[in-house]
């Protein structure tokens, strides 16, 4: 059976474990996350990964990259997006997922929460509902809560270039753990205009973690999680032969033109993009 792929991260991560140090790949990516004005089911990304690297070293190129996209287009850097005027000048705000959910919860710390402790869950999910985010009570894990509540919370009101760092293991299957904060990783994703454009991490190198994550990501999804994944028997065979300590970087090209070009929707920089179909 044939199927289109959702990344090129796994494929490009087993570039990197065979000695190419540094790999990138522009392509088209199809996702089944419906349609919207910043959602298509088919769109294009750039991948990619860089051995020896770790992810303080991709939040250094992003902003490097998008500034270049930037100057190459426009002749100011700050940009018009609808009502507001997105400044991209370095450097870009970089806080932690706790802390800024701690901005609009502050009665709560969640990195001071024990993952391991029921009282400490319904703690968080008591939090999370006082403030108004819905959808809590099936949650099962205090990461999940955080997580909740950034995207509800925070996530719309990021109009200014914003690298939310150290998100919780439990969104985060890929993603090297943290090496300071336990239950955490070492991910970013990058948000402007009230969106993420960009995701990256410390990648997990270690092939006996990659393998707990994964079969805990297939449990989800035969439980009816749509968004997990399975076991890929071929990575992690792949990252048995040793994987060097790599930051990878992946940004959705179509969200940021329509950044840097003002385009509400994200169909209007997509040349055929799939549309409703006529009532």
């Amino acid at each position: 059976d044939l199927t289109l792929r959702i990344a090129t991260e796994l494929h490009l991560k087993r570039l990197i474990v065979g000695g190419f140090n540094r790999v990138y790949e522009i392509g088209r990516i199809f996702r089944n996350e419906g349609i919207s004005t910043r959602h298509n089911p088919e769109f294009t990304s750039i991948e990619l990964y860089q051995a020896y690297a770790d992810y303080d070293d991709m939040m250094d190129l992003t902003e490097k990259l998008v500034i270049a996209m930037c100057d190459a287009v426009s002749d100011t850097r700050e940009l018009p997006y609808g009502e507001h005027t997105v400044n991209v000048n370095a450097p870009w705000r970089r806080v932690t997922m706790n802390d800024i959910v701690k901005e609009y919860i502050p009665d709560i710390d969640f990195e001071s929460l024990d993952p391991n402790s029921v009282e400490d869950l319904e703690k968080a999910k008591a939090a999370a509902r006082a403030a108004g985010v819905p959808k809590v009570d099936q949650l099962t894990s205090i990461g999940y809560v955080l997580n909740e509540c950034f995207e509800e919370l925070c996530e719309p009101n990021l109009i200014q270039p914003t690298f939310v760092i150290d998100y919780p293991v439990d969104v985060s299957p890929l993603a090297k753990p943290h090496r300071s904060k336990p239950g955490y990783t070492e991910r970013f994703e990058l948000f402007a205009t009230g969106r993420e454009l960009a995701n990256s991490f410390s990648e997990l190198t270690d092939p006996v973690d990659q393998r707990e994550r994964f079969e805990a990501q297939a449990a989800k999804k035969a439980a009816g999680d749509e968004e997990a994944c399975d076991v890929d028997e071929e990575f992690l065979q792949a990252l048995e032969q040793g994987m060097p300590p790599t930051g990878g970087l992946g940004i959705g090209i179509d969200r940021l033109v329509m950044l840097l070009t003002n385009a509400p929707s994200i169909r209007d920089v997509i040349a055929f993009p799939l549309l409703k179909p006529d009532v």
